[in-house]
C-alpha cells in the first residue's frame, strides 16, 4: 500500500533555468481537452475543475496533505469547535446545524462582494432537480439554511454527513438569478454565455479570453484580496494531440504539461524524461484518478454477469501497466483506491486468466463460431463498441491492446473514439454509449460514490442529464450501504459499510476497473510555490502561489 503523502522527487536542472533577466510574468499551459462550460456546479469535466481552480473557490476544499481547510469560510466547523451541533430535523431524524461565517475580504471580480445572498442563490438553485448540478458536495444535503447576516449563515441538515463541513463553490446571485429564472438554467447561465464576465469568479485570477476549443486565458483579479498572484498572464492551450501537446512542449510553445488535467499521457512524460532529464522538472505523484471502462447497462449482450466478469479476464492489466506505465499505475480491483482508509484488499479480483474467460462465455451460451467470434445459439455475434478520446495516444494504445486481448477470447470489440467535448458533453452526460467507454474520474478524499453509484444519480431528462450514474447502477443494498456509510461518523464502522459497498461494486462488474493514475506532471524548472495534491480539489486553487524564479 503507498504511503497517503507518496511523492516523487522533483528533478532540478539548473542549466535550463530561465535567467533572472529574463523576468518571465507568463505562463503557458498545456492540456489535452477543453472545458466544455466553466460553470462550478454542473458538467462535471476534470479539465474544467482544473481551469476553474485558478478563478472559483468553494467554500472548503481539502489540501495537499489531504486536510479539509477553509478557502471561502473564516473557521472550518467541526463537532468538536461547536461550529456543528447535532439537532432534531422537522421529520424526527437525527440532523446536524453547521455554521460558516464568510471571509470579509470576499469580492467578485465586478466588485461586488460575496455575501451570504449568493449562498442563498446557490442553496436554491441546488435545490432544483433541472438545474443539472453534479456537484461532489451537494447542496441538496442541507434541507434549511438561515441566513444570520451578510457573513454568517447557517446549514441544516435533516440527517447526519460526513462531509458537513464541505461545500463546494458559490453562484454570483447578482449575476446569475436572472439566468436562473429565465428557464433551462444550463443553457441561460452566464458561464456559458458570456465566460469572460469577470463577476462569475472569485479566484485569484480572471477569465479573460474563451476560444472554444482552443485556449483560455486568465489574468489576475483587481479584487482578490488574498495572496497576489505573481503571473500576469497564464494560457490553458488545448491541444488534444498529445504526441502533437509533447512536441509544442520540447518546442518551448508550452511552459508546463499538468499531472491533474488531461495532458501528456505518463509514456510521454517518461519518456521525455528520459531524452531531456535536466530541461524539466518532473514529477510522479499517487492519486485518486480512477481509469476504468463503464458498461451500458442497456446493451443485452452484456446483461449476464458471466459476460462481463470475461470482459474483465481476458485482459492482462498488470502487464498492462508494467509496459505501458513503467508500474508507476497500479491495477485496481473497484473505484477505491489502496491510498483511501476505507479501500479493502477483501474483494471479489480478476486476475489474467483467458481460459477462465473462455469457459464462462461458454457457460452463458457463447461459443466459438468459424470467424473466431463467439455467438449464441441465435446466431447473434458477440461484438460490442468502445470510446474513449480520440487523440489521447496512450488511451488509444490501451484500447488496441484490449481489443487484440478480447478477441483472443473470442470477443469482437469495434473502437470508436470520439472528441473528449463530444464524449463528455453528450456521449456519457445522456448515456448514449452503445457498449463500453473508458475514461477517468477524479475523486475528492473520502468522496461519497453517491453521484456515480445511487440509483437516483441516473442522468435524466428529468434531471437535466444531472446525475453521473452512467451505469445506471441499481442496487438497493447499495443504496442502503451509501446512506448508512455517508451519515456514519465513527470510521471503523463506516469503514465496514465501505468495505460491502466494493463487495458489491467487484461482483456485479458494470464497470471494468483498469488502474489508477499516477500524476505525472512536467514543469519548468524555474517554476516555485507548486504543490501537487493527488486528489479532486486540484493544485491550481493555491495558483496564487505560483511564480517564476
Amino acid at each position: 500500500m503507498w504511503m497517503l503523502r507518496a511523492v516523487a522527487t522533483v528533478l532540478l536542472g539548473l542549466s535550463a533555468a530561465i535567467p533572472m533577466a529574463q523576468a518571465k510574468d507568463d505562463l503557458v499551459i498545456g492540456v489535452a481537452q477543453f472545458a466544455p462550460s466553466l460553470n462550478p456546479n454542473t458538467d462535471a469535466t476534470v479539465v474544467k475543475s482544473y481551469v476553474l481552480g485558478f478563478v472559483s473557490r468553494p467554500i472548503s476544499a481539502f489540501d495537499a496533505d489531504w486536510k479539509p481547510v477553509c478557502m471561502l469560510c473564516t473557521t472550518l466547523p467541526s463537532i468538536d469547535n461547536g461550529g456543528a451541533v447535532f439537532e432534531t430535523a422537522p421529520d424526527g431524524t437525527r440532523g446536524l446545524a453547521v455554521t460558516f461565517t464568510l471571509r470579509p475580504d470576499l469580492v467578485w471580480g465586478d466588485g461586488t462582494k460575496v455575501t451570504t445572498q449568493d449562498v442563498k442563490f446557490t442553496w436554491e438553485l441546488g435545490h432544483n432537480p433541472a438545474s443539472g448540478f453534479t456537484n461532489s458536495h451537494g447542496w441538496e444535503r442541507a434541507s434549511r439554511i438561515d441566513v444570520l447576516d451578510a457573513q454568517s449563515f447557517v446549514l441544516h441538515l435533516n440527517r447526519v454527513a460526513v462531509d458537513y463541513n464541505l461545500w463546494d463553490d458559490l453562484l454570483p446571485a447578482h449575476l446569475e438569478a436572472p439566468a436562473a429564472q429565465a428557464g433551462d438554467y444550463l443553457h441561460s447561465t452566464l458561464y456559458s454565455r458570456t465566460p469572460t464576465n469577470p463577476g462569475l469568479y472569485n479566484g485569484p485570477y480572471l477569465v479573460t479570453q474563451y476560444d472554444t476549443g482552443a485556449q483560455i486565458v486568465l489574468e489576475p483579479n483587481p479584487h482578490w484580496h488574498g495572496a497576489p498572484p505573481f503571473f500576469h498572464r497564464i494560457v490553458v492551450r488545448t491541444i488534444d494531440n498529445t504526441a502533437a501537446l509533447a512536441a509544442n512542449l520540447e518546442s518551448g510553445d508550452i511552459d508546463m504539461a499538468p499531472g491533474d488535467a488531461p495532458s501528456l499521457t505518463i509514456d510521454q512524460v517518461l519518456a521525455l524524461q528520459k531524452k531531456a532529464p535536466a530541461r524539466f522538472a518532473f514529477l510522479f505523484k499517487p492519486s485518486l484518478t480512477y481509469e476504468h471502462i463503464d458498461l451500458q447497462r442497456d446493451n443485452p449482450l452484456l446483461s449476464d454477469v458471466r459476460v462481463r466478469q470475461a470482459l474483465l479476464l481476458a485482459i492482462d492489466r498488470q502487464t498492462l501497466v508494467r509496459k505501458l506505465f513503467d508500474g508507476k499505475q497500479p491495477v485496481a480491483a473497484t473505484w477505491v483506491n489502496p491510498l483511501d482508509p476505507n479501500y479493502t484488499d477483501q474483494t471479489q479480483t480478476y486476475p489474467y486468466d483467458p481460459t477462465r474467460a473462455r469457459a464462462l462465455l461458454a457457460e452463458a451460451g457463447w461459443l466459438l463460431g468459424a470467424d473466431g467470434i463467439c455467438q449464441n445459439a441465435k446466431g447473434d455475434k458477440l461484438q460490442l463498441e468502445i470510446a474513449t478520446t480520440a487523440g489521447n495516444k496512450l488511451r488509444e494504445l490501451t484500447e488496441q491492446v484490449l481489443q487484440s486481448a478480447w478477441k483472443s477470447a473470442c470477443i469482437s470489440v469495434v473502437i470508436r473514439n470520439e472528441p473528449a467535448r463530444s464524449l463528455f458533453g453528450e456521449t456519457l452526460k445522456k448515456r448514449l454509449f452503445s457498449g463500453m467507454t473508458m475514461y477517468a474520474w477524479s475523486s475528492v478524499v473520502n468522496e461519497s460514490p453517491r453521484k456515480t453509484l445511487y440509483s437516483t444519480q441516473v442522468p435524466t431528462a428529468a434531471n437535466n442529464y444531472g446525475g453521473a450514474n452512467y451505469i445506471a447502477m441499481n442496487n438497493p443494498a447499495l443504496d442502503a450501504d451509501i446512506d448508512a456509510a455517508d451519515g456514519e461518523l465513527d470510521p471503523q464502522k463506516r469503514r465496514t459499510l465501505w468495505v460491502d459497498m466494493q463487495r458489491i461494486y467487484a461482483e456485479q462488474l458494470w464497470v471494468l476497473p483498469l488502474f489508477f493514475r499516477a500524476e505525472a506532471y512536467v514543469l519548468p524548472v524555474w517554476f516555485k510555490g507548486f504543490a501537487a495534491t493527488g486528489h479532486g480539489d486540484m493544485s491550481p486553487l493555491w495558483s496564487e502561489n505560483w511564480r517564476a524564479q
